[in-house]
Protein backbone atom coordinates (compact mmCIF):
# COMPACT_ATOMS: atom_id res chain seq x y z
CA UNK A 1 0.00 0.00 0.00
CA UNK A 2 1.23 3.49 -0.68
CA UNK A 3 1.53 6.46 1.29
CA UNK A 4 -1.20 7.86 -0.01
CA UNK A 5 -3.57 5.37 0.54
CA UNK A 6 -6.19 5.50 2.67
CA UNK A 7 -7.77 2.29 5.31
CA UNK A 8 -11.05 3.82 4.47
CA UNK A 9 -12.43 1.05 2.12
CA UNK A 10 -15.63 -0.14 0.78
CA UNK A 11 -17.29 -4.02 0.61
CA UNK A 12 -19.48 -2.48 -2.66
CA UNK A 13 -21.45 -6.01 -3.18
CA UNK A 14 -20.78 -9.89 -2.87
CA UNK A 15 -18.27 -10.88 -5.08
CA UNK A 16 -16.80 -7.53 -5.78
CA UNK A 17 -13.19 -7.02 -4.26
CA UNK A 18 -12.75 -3.82 -1.39
CA UNK A 19 -12.24 -0.51 -3.03
CA UNK A 20 -9.53 2.02 -1.33
CA UNK A 21 -9.74 5.50 -1.21
CA UNK A 22 -6.79 7.43 -2.31
CA UNK A 23 -5.75 10.70 -2.05
CA UNK A 24 -5.02 13.07 -5.46
CA UNK A 25 -1.14 12.35 -4.44
CA UNK A 26 -1.17 8.84 -5.37
CA UNK A 27 -1.59 9.65 -9.24
CA UNK A 28 2.11 10.65 -8.94
CA UNK A 29 2.69 7.38 -7.49
CA UNK A 30 1.09 5.47 -10.09
CA UNK A 31 2.83 7.48 -12.99
CA UNK A 32 6.35 6.83 -11.37
CA UNK A 33 5.23 3.21 -11.74
CA UNK A 34 3.89 3.32 -14.99
CA UNK A 35 7.83 4.95 -16.41
CA UNK A 36 9.78 2.54 -13.59
CA UNK A 37 7.87 -0.86 -15.11
CA UNK A 38 7.96 0.27 -19.20
CA UNK A 39 11.85 0.99 -18.29
CA UNK A 40 12.24 -2.26 -16.59
CA UNK A 41 9.71 -4.18 -19.36
CA UNK A 42 12.85 -2.96 -22.26
CA UNK A 43 11.60 -4.30 -25.39
CA UNK A 44 8.56 -6.24 -24.35
CA UNK A 45 6.90 -3.22 -22.93
CA UNK A 46 8.14 -1.16 -26.37
CA UNK A 47 6.72 -3.87 -28.12
CA UNK A 48 3.09 -2.95 -27.00
CA UNK A 49 3.71 0.75 -28.01
CA UNK A 50 4.47 0.02 -31.48
CA UNK A 51 1.33 -1.96 -31.62
CA UNK A 52 -0.37 0.99 -30.89
CA UNK A 53 1.85 3.27 -33.30
CA UNK A 54 1.26 1.19 -36.02
CA UNK A 55 -2.31 0.04 -35.89
CA UNK A 56 -3.28 4.37 -35.41
CA UNK A 57 -0.69 5.08 -38.89
CA UNK A 58 -2.55 2.49 -40.42
CA UNK A 59 -5.77 3.81 -39.80
CA UNK A 60 -4.45 6.70 -41.00
CA UNK A 61 -3.30 5.69 -44.04
CA UNK A 62 -6.57 3.50 -45.25
CA UNK A 63 -9.37 6.25 -44.12
CA UNK A 64 -6.26 9.30 -45.10
CA UNK A 65 -8.96 10.72 -47.56
CA UNK A 66 -12.14 9.94 -45.17
CA UNK A 67 -11.35 12.71 -42.47
CA UNK A 68 -15.53 12.40 -41.01
CA UNK A 69 -14.74 8.18 -40.60
CA UNK A 70 -10.91 8.96 -39.47
CA UNK A 71 -11.54 11.12 -36.43
CA UNK A 72 -13.97 8.60 -35.19
CA UNK A 73 -12.17 5.32 -35.91
CA UNK A 74 -9.00 7.37 -34.51
CA UNK A 75 -10.88 8.17 -30.94
CA UNK A 76 -12.49 5.08 -30.96
CA UNK A 77 -9.61 2.74 -31.61
CA UNK A 78 -7.93 4.56 -28.28
CA UNK A 79 -11.21 3.89 -26.59
CA UNK A 80 -10.37 -0.11 -27.17
CA UNK A 81 -6.83 1.10 -24.99
CA UNK A 82 -8.17 -0.53 -21.92
CA UNK A 83 -8.64 -4.17 -23.26
CA UNK A 84 -5.00 -3.81 -26.23
CA UNK A 85 -3.38 -2.51 -22.83
CA UNK A 86 -4.06 -6.55 -21.23
CA UNK A 87 -0.60 -7.72 -21.95
CA UNK A 88 1.14 -4.71 -20.31
CA UNK A 89 -1.14 -5.36 -16.98
CA UNK A 90 -0.16 -9.01 -17.42
CA UNK A 91 3.70 -7.68 -18.15
CA UNK A 92 3.12 -5.44 -14.94
CA UNK A 93 1.88 -8.26 -12.78
CA UNK A 94 4.45 -11.04 -14.00
CA UNK A 95 7.40 -8.29 -12.96
CA UNK A 96 5.51 -7.77 -9.52
CA UNK A 97 5.88 -11.15 -8.73
CA UNK A 98 9.67 -11.26 -9.44
CA UNK A 99 9.54 -12.79 -13.05
CA UNK A 100 11.65 -11.60 -15.61
CA UNK A 101 10.13 -9.07 -18.33
CA UNK A 102 9.53 -12.01 -21.34
CA UNK A 103 6.98 -10.86 -24.25
CA UNK A 104 5.71 -14.02 -25.25
CA UNK A 105 3.57 -15.05 -21.91
CA UNK A 106 1.88 -12.10 -21.85
CA UNK A 107 0.19 -12.45 -25.36
CA UNK A 108 -2.38 -14.75 -23.74
CA UNK A 109 -2.86 -13.06 -20.89
CA UNK A 110 -6.62 -13.14 -21.35
CA UNK A 111 -6.77 -16.60 -21.65
CA UNK A 112 -7.80 -17.82 -17.91
CA UNK A 113 -10.70 -15.73 -18.12
CA UNK A 114 -11.58 -15.71 -22.31
CA UNK A 115 -15.37 -15.64 -21.50
CA UNK A 116 -15.73 -12.70 -19.13
CA UNK A 117 -12.76 -10.68 -21.20
CA UNK A 118 -14.57 -11.56 -24.73
CA UNK A 119 -18.12 -10.06 -22.84
CA UNK A 120 -16.00 -6.99 -21.85
CA UNK A 121 -14.09 -6.17 -25.24
CA UNK A 122 -17.64 -6.86 -27.30
CA UNK A 123 -18.93 -4.17 -25.15
CA UNK A 124 -16.00 -1.74 -26.05
CA UNK A 125 -16.60 -2.51 -30.05
CA UNK A 126 -20.02 -1.93 -29.26
CA UNK A 127 -19.23 1.70 -28.26
CA UNK A 128 -16.20 2.26 -30.79
CA UNK A 129 -19.06 1.52 -33.09
CA UNK A 130 -21.89 3.75 -32.03
CA UNK A 131 -19.06 6.88 -31.48
CA UNK A 132 -18.15 6.03 -34.77
CA UNK A 133 -21.40 6.34 -36.39
CA UNK A 134 -22.05 9.40 -34.33
CA UNK A 135 -19.12 11.26 -35.60
CA UNK A 136 -20.48 10.59 -39.14
CA UNK A 137 -23.57 11.89 -38.36
CA UNK A 138 -22.05 15.14 -36.75
CA UNK A 139 -19.77 15.73 -39.55
CA UNK A 140 -22.47 15.28 -42.03
CA UNK A 141 -25.04 17.45 -39.91
CA UNK A 142 -22.66 20.63 -39.89
CA UNK A 143 -21.01 19.82 -43.38
CA UNK A 144 -24.47 19.04 -45.32
CA UNK A 145 -23.23 15.87 -46.20
CA UNK A 146 -20.18 17.74 -48.28
CA UNK A 147 -17.73 16.07 -46.33
CA UNK A 148 -14.56 18.41 -45.48
CA UNK A 149 -10.98 17.71 -45.99
CA UNK A 150 -8.58 17.75 -43.21
CA UNK A 151 -7.22 21.15 -43.17
CA UNK A 152 -11.41 22.60 -43.30
CA UNK A 153 -11.48 20.29 -39.93
CA UNK A 154 -8.65 21.91 -38.41
CA UNK A 155 -9.30 25.65 -39.38
CA UNK A 156 -12.84 24.98 -38.28
CA UNK A 157 -11.65 24.10 -34.84
CA UNK A 158 -8.85 26.37 -34.53
CA UNK A 159 -11.32 29.54 -35.77
CA UNK A 160 -14.26 27.99 -34.24
CA UNK A 161 -15.74 29.03 -37.27
CA UNK A 162 -18.39 26.89 -36.56
CA UNK A 163 -18.39 26.88 -32.93
CA UNK A 164 -21.42 24.43 -32.58
CA UNK A 165 -19.88 21.74 -34.53
CA UNK A 166 -16.49 21.92 -32.48
CA UNK A 167 -18.48 22.12 -29.11
CA UNK A 168 -20.77 19.23 -29.49
CA UNK A 169 -18.09 17.18 -31.09
CA UNK A 170 -15.36 17.45 -28.37
CA UNK A 171 -18.70 17.04 -26.08
CA UNK A 172 -19.79 13.73 -27.38
CA UNK A 173 -16.58 12.80 -27.72
CA UNK A 174 -16.11 13.69 -24.17
CA UNK A 175 -19.07 11.67 -23.43
CA UNK A 176 -18.19 8.24 -24.71
CA UNK A 177 -14.37 9.00 -23.19
CA UNK A 178 -15.88 9.45 -19.98
CA UNK A 179 -17.93 6.43 -19.62
CA UNK A 180 -15.16 3.68 -21.05
CA UNK A 181 -13.28 5.62 -18.62
CA UNK A 182 -15.71 5.16 -15.75
CA UNK A 183 -16.02 1.34 -16.36
CA UNK A 184 -12.87 0.33 -17.26
CA UNK A 185 -10.00 1.83 -15.15
CA UNK A 186 -9.88 -0.92 -13.02
CA UNK A 187 -11.96 -3.99 -15.08
CA UNK A 188 -9.63 -5.29 -17.45
CA UNK A 189 -6.76 -5.85 -14.86
CA UNK A 190 -9.33 -7.30 -11.80
CA UNK A 191 -10.24 -9.63 -14.28
CA UNK A 192 -7.03 -10.96 -15.41
CA UNK A 193 -5.84 -11.30 -12.24
CA UNK A 194 -8.88 -12.33 -10.29
CA UNK A 195 -11.10 -14.27 -13.45
CA UNK A 196 -13.56 -12.01 -11.84
CA UNK A 197 -17.13 -11.78 -14.34
CA UNK A 198 -17.68 -8.75 -16.79
CA UNK A 199 -19.87 -7.28 -14.89
CA UNK A 200 -18.14 -7.54 -11.43
CA UNK A 201 -15.09 -5.74 -13.04
CA UNK A 202 -17.64 -3.13 -14.30
CA UNK A 203 -19.14 -2.03 -10.70
CA UNK A 204 -16.21 -2.06 -8.97
CA UNK A 205 -14.57 0.28 -11.66
CA UNK A 206 -18.08 2.28 -11.19
CA UNK A 207 -17.45 2.26 -7.47
CA UNK A 208 -13.31 3.06 -7.53
CA UNK A 209 -14.27 6.98 -9.71
CA UNK A 210 -17.30 7.17 -6.91
CA UNK A 211 -15.10 6.60 -4.22
CA UNK A 212 -12.07 8.47 -5.66
CA UNK A 213 -13.53 11.30 -7.78
CA UNK A 214 -10.11 13.82 -7.39
CA UNK A 215 -7.41 11.03 -8.12
CA UNK A 216 -9.69 9.78 -10.93
CA UNK A 217 -10.66 13.42 -12.59
CA UNK A 218 -6.60 13.54 -12.20
CA UNK A 219 -5.62 9.85 -13.76
CA UNK A 220 -8.23 10.87 -16.47
CA UNK A 221 -6.34 14.17 -17.41
CA UNK A 222 -2.80 12.17 -17.11
CA UNK A 223 -3.94 10.01 -19.64
CA UNK A 224 -5.44 12.52 -22.17
CA UNK A 225 -2.09 14.36 -21.63
CA UNK A 226 0.27 11.21 -22.47
CA UNK A 227 -2.21 9.89 -25.64
CA UNK A 228 -2.08 13.64 -27.26
CA UNK A 229 1.22 13.83 -27.24
CA UNK A 230 1.35 10.57 -28.88
CA UNK A 231 -1.42 11.86 -31.46
CA UNK A 232 0.57 14.68 -31.85
CA UNK A 233 3.70 13.20 -33.00
CA UNK A 234 2.10 11.27 -35.63
CA UNK A 235 1.35 8.37 -32.93
CA UNK A 236 5.46 8.07 -32.78
CA UNK A 237 5.54 8.92 -29.41
CA UNK A 238 2.81 5.83 -29.06
CA UNK A 239 5.48 3.96 -28.32
CA UNK A 240 6.46 4.96 -25.18
CA UNK A 241 3.00 7.32 -23.33
CA UNK A 242 1.27 3.84 -24.25
CA UNK A 243 3.39 1.58 -22.05
CA UNK A 244 3.29 4.52 -19.19
CA UNK A 245 -0.31 4.50 -19.67
CA UNK A 246 -0.60 0.35 -19.36
CA UNK A 247 1.79 -0.32 -16.50
CA UNK A 248 0.55 2.75 -14.67
CA UNK A 249 -2.95 1.53 -15.26
CA UNK A 250 -2.22 -1.86 -13.35
CA UNK A 251 -0.69 0.25 -10.17
CA UNK A 252 -3.79 2.27 -10.17
CA UNK A 253 -5.70 -1.16 -9.72
CA UNK A 254 -3.48 -2.05 -7.02
CA UNK A 255 -3.69 0.62 -5.12
CA UNK A 256 -7.36 0.84 -5.32
CA UNK A 257 -8.41 -3.14 -5.08
CA UNK A 258 -7.97 -4.10 -1.39
CA UNK A 259 -5.43 -7.14 -1.23
CA UNK A 260 -5.73 -8.35 2.20
CA UNK A 261 -8.39 -11.28 1.47
CA UNK A 262 -6.58 -12.08 -2.07
CA UNK A 263 -4.25 -15.40 -1.25
CA UNK A 264 -3.00 -15.41 -4.67
CA UNK A 265 -1.57 -11.57 -3.62
CA UNK A 266 1.78 -10.70 -3.44
CA UNK A 267 2.58 -6.88 -2.76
Amino acid sequence: MSKSDSLDTEYPLNGCPEIRRVNAGAVIDWLHAGVTDTHRGGRASLFYGVVFTVTGLLIHTFFAENYWLLAGLTTGFLLLGPFLAMGLYDLSRRMELGEPPKLIPTLTAWRPNLINVSLFAGLLVVVLLVWTRASLVIFAYFFNNDFPTFTDVVLNVITFKQPNFTLLYFAAGGLFATFIFAISVIAVPLMMDRKTSAATAVMASLIACRLNPVPMLLWAFCIVVLVGFGLATSFLGLIVTMPVVGHASWHVYRSLVETNNHKDDNA
